[in-house]
């Protein structure tokens, strides 16, 4: 015999961010880090690592649109009347 399961409790609320400074904040973290290893291409490219540094740049321009969508959905949020937490 199946038993369903059920939950004993309420699923809590999700919780509120700062999107847009977490995403700015990692978008940052990953062009930093395509900065700091971009002075290495040589050693990287001599041992077949160079991917990791254009891994870097895909994720800050990945953080570039990131920035883009988390700030039009706050916007929408804010539009359709939701609250939202500023920061």
């Amino acid at each position: 015999m199946t038993r369903k399961w059920t939950p004993r409790h309420e699923t809590p609320e999700p919780l509120e961010a700062n999107e847009v400074a977490i995403v700015t904040g990692g978008t940052i973290v990953w062009f930093a880090l395509f900065l700091v290893q971009l002075p290495f291409y040589g050693w990287f490219a001599a041992r077949g690592h160079s991917w990791w540094i254009w891994s870097c740049l895909a994720g800050a321009g990945l953080g570039v649109v990131g920035i883009w969508y988390v700030r039009r959905r706050r916007e929408a949020l804010r539009r359709a009347g939701r609250p939202q937490q500023d920061g």
